[in-house]
Parts: structure tokens; C-alpha cells; sequence
């Protein structure tokens, strides 16, 4: 990805329902890359160049070729429908930035928790806490085009309860990443609807 979304378009005038997902997980997983290349809008990212002062602070181990990160977060959106729009939020990965999740969680439908299996651990900070808070999630395996480990291996290694919906994708791709927001939508609904019943 350049960097460069498909062009803006403005929202329709009759939109009057805002729907709020976050996409978390660990440093380097592809959490920006996803909010890119979903968003109808060029998205708002906090992209920055990393430095040599970071080199103590942050672990690039299995992501050596990582050249910039995210120091804030990203901000995408995509139209529903004539009166639904959703905002897409992505959360920077290291730890030093986890602060920035409480207020990024504030009013948000569901959560994308986006994984690298070369960097498990790092995907179980992000687990821990949207389990503790309640806020409905689903995990997705970006494999980056490989496939060396299979969901059940991966659910087992995460210790993922069985409802928890767990997939493949990679976030590269519009409809890759696309699937993975629309499974955390029914996710959510199943949710409301036997909470309901």
C-alpha cells in the first residue's frame, strides 16, 4: 500500500446512524494496513518514521523490515447504506501506546483483534482486555499469504473461547478484510439478539 486510499467521497446527507469498530492487536500486524484498504475515504493515519531512539523500547523481532509505525491511531469509514455509516478505528500496537485504547473503546460496537502468528503473545493483552470489559470481538489471522498454521492450532494457542469467532484473512485485500468487519457485525448482532431472547 502506498498510503494513498481510494478517493473521498461525501457522506449522503440522509446518513443519521454512526457505527464504531476498533481494529487492535499487536505491533506490526497489520492494523493500519487493514483500516487502508477498507475505507472508502483516504483514511487519517499517525503513521511516523521509527528512529534509533526506539530500538530499545520497541521489539521488531519477526518484523525487522518495519520502517514506520502507528502513534496514535487510524481512522477510516465506510457507507452501509443511504442512513448507516461506520467508522473504523485502528489502535496502535506497542505497549507504550495501550493508554490510547480506553478512549478508543468508548462507544464501540465490536472489535477486530488482528494477529501474526510469528508474534502470538503479543495478541494477548488485546484478547485479555476486551474479555475483562465485555465488548464483543472477533480474531483474525492475517497471514500475510501463508498459511503455516491452521485456525485450530491457532485457537488452541490462544486459548480462544469456542464462540469467539476466529478467521484468515489478509489485510491487504479490500474483500479479505471486508469479511472479517462483516463477521464481527453478525457476530455482534447474534450477540444483542440471544441477550434479547
Amino acid at each position: 500500500m502506498d498510503g494513498v486510499g481510494p478517493p473521498s467521497s461525501p457522506l449522503p446527507d440522509t446518513a443519521s446512524q454512526a457505527l464504531k469498530l476498533v481494529v487492535v492487536g499487536g505491533f506490526g500486524v497489520g492494523k493500519t494496513t487493514m483500516v487502508r484498504s477498507v475505507s472508502e475515504i483516504r483514511p487519517l493515519d499517525t503513521e511516523e518514521t521509527m528512529t534509533r531512539a526506539g530500538a530499545g523500547v520497541d521489539d521488531l523481532q519477526g518484523v525487522e523490515s518495519k520502517h514506520t509505525t502507528t502513534v496514535a491511531f487510524d481512522f477510516g469509514r465506510i457507507t452501509l447504506d443511504a442512513t448507516s455509516v461506520l467508522y473504523l478505528f485502528g489502535a496502535p500496537g506497542q505497549e507504550r501506546f495501550w493508554f490510547l485504547w480506553e478512549r478508543m473503546f468508548v462507544g464501540a460496537l465490536g472489535a477486530v483483534v488482528l494477529i501474526d502468528t510469528r508474534r502470538l503473545e503479543d495478541s494477548w493483552y488485546a484478547i485479555d482486555r476486551l474479555e475483562a470489559q465485555g465488548t464483543p470481538f472477533v480474531v483474525a489471522h492475517n497471514d500475510f499469504g501463508a498459511t503455516a498454521h491452521s485456525l485450530e492450532e491457532v485457537r488452541a494457542a490462544l486459548d480462544l473461547d469456542p464462540t469467539v469467532p476466529l478467521l484468515r484473512c489478509d489485510a491487504r485485500d479490500r474483500d479479505s478484510a471486508k469479511q472479517v468487519l462483516i463477521s464481527l457485525v453478525h457476530h455482534v448482532r447474534s450477540l444483542v439478539e440471544k441477550g434479547a431472547g
